[in-house]
This record gives C-alpha cells, sequence and structure tokens, in this order.
C-alpha cells in the first residue's frame, strides 16, 4: 500500500514540466524513488512499487499526467 511509501509521493505541479527536469525534481525531492519518463504510446508494468515513479510525456516531453509513487 501507498501509506507504507517514504517521503513525497506525488508531484501536481510538475505537469506540464519538461519530463526530464520533471524526472530530476522528483528523484531530487525523494532519493528513494527512480523516475522513469514514459514517451507517448508506450505501456508500463502495472504492479505497485515504493521505488518507482511513472513520468508521463506527451510528443514534446511535456509532462501529461500527475507522477506519483506507484
Amino acid at each position: 500500500m501507498s501509506t507504507e511509501c517514504r517521503g513525497k509521493r506525488s508531484w501536481p505541479e510538475l505537469v506540464g514540466v519538461p519530463g526530464n527536469a520533471a524526472a530530476a525534481t522528483i528523484e531530487r525531492e525523494n532519493r528513494l524513488v527512480n523516475a522513469i519518463i514514459v514517451p507517448p504510446g508506450n505501456s508500463v508494468i502495472t504492479d505497485f512499487r515504493c521505488d518507482r515513479v511513472w513520468v508521463f510525456v506527451n510528443g514534446n516531453g511535456n509532462v501529461t499526467r500527475v507522477p506519483s509513487i506507484g
């Protein structure tokens, strides 16, 4: 469950930000996670993990969804 995850869990302020900058911010604000950029059309594994944040980007490379632990 997400209640077991430590540190910041969600980054709504990063929607619209370039993916690389968003990933760097996420990893700086919670050093326990790896931010993984997901290009348009790519699928992701749906298992829940406290050490992973999917960063979904559009064709311009900007974040399209609120990045959160999972």
